[in-house]
């Protein structure tokens, strides 16, 4: 036996009791001692492969984390993008989107200022502005995707073409445009009201209908209107030649409307809004720019004394069966013009009916040879350099050869003993050319006297008035006058002029011999109220007082006398002063000597001067053709009615009665 301590003997404890079934027994904590629970054994491997049930058995989860990186991963990538394209529309490219967002929802029209009136001096309206609109429409709104049908701009096009008056395939073209993207287009400009109204009024009721007959649709819904104005001319053809027109661009396409557009106009404004379906968007805000009104504008014409020349002038074209006609009304001391009439003229209303020939002022755009109402100027040139008294003594025989022509007066007559005064007075042109033969010692040296006078007078110049198309006429310097031409220019013949120019001669010699630029504008009167006055106009002595003063006298022998020819010019009452005219026409087509142009000038109270009337026809193929009998009775019809308006009476002196032959 060994020294070992004998092995210990374990003591088995009490026994564990068993679990109730029910597993809800409370188990009982393991005394001192007690012996652990067995695990169940594994069961043999021929249970397993048995048919029998096996017992239970745990299953073992994939870790979840391959995947949760794989989502966020994903998500990651995703938001990535999203603050990308945020930064790309909201940093990088902000301006270009939000102008692009602007351009499909905001619609810009000019506000149009509204144009300036045209006044007569008393402020009566010769042309003015009314209301109207400009027809526009949205071509995105005749689409197939907003109307849901094809031919949506057709059928809009039908619909509007007879109210607008507008071509049916020039409407589609506007409503169906290559760039999609169009969002205004101008359908007509300038309509009445009436015909928004009829425009709306269709609207109205296709949205009637549309709403009770699901096939109907209102294919005008993209149509719109911008208010405007229109210009009008409420005394219809009066002053036309003066007043010009405006055209479709509302800008001035002729006479004191081109003239003066930039005064007239003023400066346009501008309105943006928000648009959705072709309507106003309200609550989206809106911009404006007020416009700012023209200036009206104040002409020296009298409506009156205007409507008188116009009717006058007009009616003996037409007797006559003239080409055309015009008459000058003048103040004498300020240069205005109270009245410039043309024959035929034309309604700046109806601009499609008119005649494109008399479109414009034929009263200063016409140049032409006017014959004997220029022999004042040499009548002046002579008394002024003191080559004549108006009681010289003229022979004049029935021809008088010179240079390479033989010349002669308007009817064959034996030799004629005639003053300076008479020579004027029966208009002769040999006369004339005997007279303006004193000026120098040679003919170049009086021709280069008579030119410094013909150009003192304005001719070869423009008037002043700076109107559109005005032609200064044609005067040759007097080294390069031909051999007719230094005998012919003396009697009217060889140069040209336009109707303001020869009004503006006898308004100089009227005025004690201070030419007076003619005027045509009195002032302007701005959106503020403030009237504003045109410029002083130039004056220039041309003749002294003196020589002013006879040269009246001896025109009222042309009027006044027996022999004179411009008797059918005489106003009882009244002391006038005048001159004949009738000289070979060049016919514009041709370039030749065609027909008469047959003339009157003259100014009254002869010895108090006040107004200056000049008339001249172009081709009268019907009746006389002589100044005297188809300008004469216009002129006194013209200036009774502008003495009368004016309230000028006679001055009841005596006239001079200047003889008119003497005996040798």
């Amino acid at each position: 036996m060994s020294d070992r301590e004998p092995p210990r003997r374990r003591v088995p404890g009490p026994a564990r009791p068993e679990r109730p079934e029910g597993g809800n027994a409370p188990r009982r904590r393991p005394g001192p001692g007690a012996r652990p629970a067995r695990r169940p054994a594994s069961p043999p491997p021929s249970a397993q492969s048995s048919g029998r049930p096996a017992g239970p058995r745990s299953l073992r989860l994939g870790s979840p984390r391959p995947r949760l990186r794989m989502i966020s991963l994903a998500l990651t990538l995703v938001l990535i993008a999203f603050v990308v394209r945020l930064l790309q529309v909201q940093a990088v490219d902000a301006s270009a989107y939000a102008a692009k967002a602007a351009q499909n929802r905001y619609v810009d029209y000019v506000l149009a200022a509204e144009r300036g009136e045209i006044t007569d001096r008393s402020g009566v309206a010769l042309a003015t502005s009314v209301d109207a609109y400009t027809i526009t429409a949205d071509p995105t709104l005749f689409t197939r995707k907003q109307l849901k049908i094809d031919d949506g701009p057709e059928q809009a096009a039908a619909l509007l073409a007879p109210i607008l008056g507008v071509d049916q395939a020039s409407l589609v073209k506007k409503l169906r445009p290559a760039n999609k993207n169009l969002r205004y287009v101008v359908l007509a400009n300038r309509q009445t009201p009436q015909v928004w109204k009829q425009i709306k009024d269709l609207k109205s009721a296709l949205n009637t209908k549309a709403s009770t007959d699901p096939t109907t649709v209102n294919v005008i819904a993209g149509v719109l209107a911008v208010p405007t104005t229109k210009r009008v001319y409420p005394n219809g053809d009066l002053a036309a030649g003066i007043l010009g027109w405006v055209n479709a661009d509302g800008k001035g396409g002729g006479g004191v409307e081109q003239q003066l557009n930039k005064d007239l106009t003023g400066k346009d404004g501008k309105v943006r809004y928000a648009q959705s379906g072709g309507l106003q968007v309200p609550t989206a805000g809106s911009t404006e720019t007020p416009a700012v009104p023209g200036s009206d504008v104040e002409l020296t014409i009298d409506r009156d004394i205007q409507w008188a020349a116009q009717n006058a002038i007009t009616e003996q074209v037409k007797k006559s069966k003239a080409d055309r006609g015009y008459v000058i009304v003048q103040d004498t001391r300020t240069g205005e013009i109270l009245a410039m009439a043309n024959a035929p003229g034309f309604d700046p209303n109806d601009l499609a009916q008119a005649n494109a020939a008399s479109l414009g002022n034929a009263a200063v755009q016409d140049a032409y040879e006017p014959g004997s109402t220029a022999k004042v100027m040499t009548m002046a040139a002579v008394l002024q350099e003191n080559a004549a008294t108006p009681l010289t003594h003229v022979v004049v025989p029935n021809r008088l050869h010179r240079g390479d022509r033989l010349f002669q007066d308007d009817v064959d007559h034996a030799t004629w003993n005639l003053t300076l005064n008479g020579v004027l007075a029966k208009s002769s042109n040999i006369g004339t050319i005997e007279a303006a033969g004193q000026l120098g010692k040679t003919q170049p040296e009086a021709n280069q006297v008579l030119y410094s006078y013909l150009r003192k007078f304005g001719i070869g110049s423009y008037s002043g008035l700076n109107f559109p198309g005005e032609t200064k006429g044609i005067l040759a310097p007097a080294d390069k006058w031909s051999t007719s031409q230094q005998y012919t220019i003396p009697f009217g013949q060889g140069m040209s002029l336009n109707a303001l120019q020869a009004a503006s001669v006898y308004s100089t010699v009227a005025n004690g011999g201070v030419r007076v630029e003619p005027t045509l504008v009195r002032g302007t009167k701005g959106p503020d109220g403030r009237f504003t006055p045109a410029a002083t106009p130039k004056k220039t002595r041309v003749i002294s007082a003196k020589t002013a003063k006879t040269l009246a006298q001896m025109l009222e022998s042309v009027v006044d006398d027996e022999q004179g020819t411009g008797g059918k010019a005489a106003i009882p009452g009244y002391r006038v002063a005048g001159k004949t005219g009738t000289a070979n026409r060049v016919d514009p087509a041709t370039g030749k000597y065609k027909g008469y142009t047959s003339s009157f000038a003259g100014f009254a109270p002869a010895d108090n001067p006040r107004i200056t009337v000049y008339c001249a026809i172009q081709n009268a193929t019907s009746g006389s053709y002589f100044g005297g009998q188809i300008c004469g009775p216009i002129y006194k019809q013209v200036m009774e009615f502008a003495l009368k308006t004016l309230q000028v009476p006679p001055t009841g002196a005596k006239a001079a009665n200047l003889p008119v032959t003497f005996t040798p």
